[in-house]
């Protein structure tokens, strides 16, 4: 079982939870999550199973696109429903242009800074665990872009909304930042991602359907990736054993096929040349190891 699982995640559980379920179900240890989802958040959580926990690197991550609501009234210390008030609420005054009109002050690229209670980490520790140890944290801001954050819906004090954005963006940052702007604060009701690079909540099974049978195989992925197939048997074992080999190819990524269409390798293309960076298979020893 080698390939990609995308489970439409459920509210009330973390990512890790879901990839614990994921292992349990098919019997594997090799199991990873790309991209982390809030547990209050629902929608595409893409799960990297066996050996496509080697190439899941090399999947395109962005864009991320949400839809959700947005409360105005009131900040929160995790900047969505599950925080703490951080303030008396306060009654929202403007109407839905005005809403736009500064969600669009939040668009383009621009440095954001995560919330205090995230995973983002600080030391290699995430910060959610030194806040709760009462440490004062100043969280680093990074690099972000957003190209969509659009009101849907309105209908005071709540908002509906559509966020098109860079991986490591985060929408709670997002809502949290927009109620600063208008100035009654706000937090993030609902979350839901409906799209994570090339996958989308169409393509996904609920987390209690999921079986092997929804994997998307290692083959199928990578499809925008130039494919080499090798002839020869000889050539075929090169690349099992990380050998670079020429080729016409123009620089950047390749994915390596044998005959029997059997994905080898993922190769970075360099001045004419095929270097296997990620072996998805090897040639076991000609001669067994002697028993000690």
């Amino acid at each position: 079982m080698d390939g990609i699982l995308i489970i439409d995640k459920p509210g009330g559980i973390t990512s890790h939870d879901v990839v614990q379920r994921v292992r349990k179900l098919l019997k594997t240890s090799k199991v990873g999550h790309l991209g982390t989802l809030d547990p209050m958040a629902t929608g595409v959580l893409l799960l990297c199973i066996g050996k496509a926990t080697r190439v899941g690197r090399f999947l395109p991550s962005s864009p991320k696109e949400y839809v959700g609501e947005i409360r105005f009234g009131f900040a929160t210390t995790t900047y969505d429903r599950e925080g703490e008030r951080t303030g008396p609420e306060q009654v929202l005054t403007h109407g839905r242009a005005e809403i736009q009109a500064a969600m669009s002050r939040l668009t383009g690229a621009f440095d954001q800074k995560p919330p205090v209670i995230s995973a983002k980490k600080m030391g290699g520790i995430p910060s959610y665990k030194l806040a709760r140890r009462g440490m004062a944290l100043e969280p680093i801001a990074v690099s972000v872009e957003v190209s969509t954050f659009e009101i849907t819906s309105f209908e005071a004090p709540l908002a509906g909304f559509r966020v098109v954005c860079s991986s490591g963006t985060y929408v709670r940052s997002l809502a949290h930042d927009l109620g600063q702007q208008l100035g009654c604060g706000a937090h993030l009701d609902s979350l839901r991602r409906v799209r994570s690079g090339d996958f989308s909540v169409e393509h996904a099974v609920p987390l209690e359907h999921a079986t092997a049978e929804n994997i998307v195989p290692l083959e199928d992925l990578l499809p925008r990736l130039p494919r080499i197939e090798i002839e020869t048997e000889l050539s075929e074992n090169r690349v099992r054993h990380g050998n670079a080999f020429q080729t016409e190819l123009a620089p950047g990524l390749a994915c390596i096929f044998n005959k029997k269409g059997e994905f080898l390798a993922v190769a970075a293309i360099e001045n004419g040349w095929a270097h296997p960076r990620v072996v998805l298979t090897s040639t076991p020893s000609a001669e067994p190891r002697k028993p000690h």
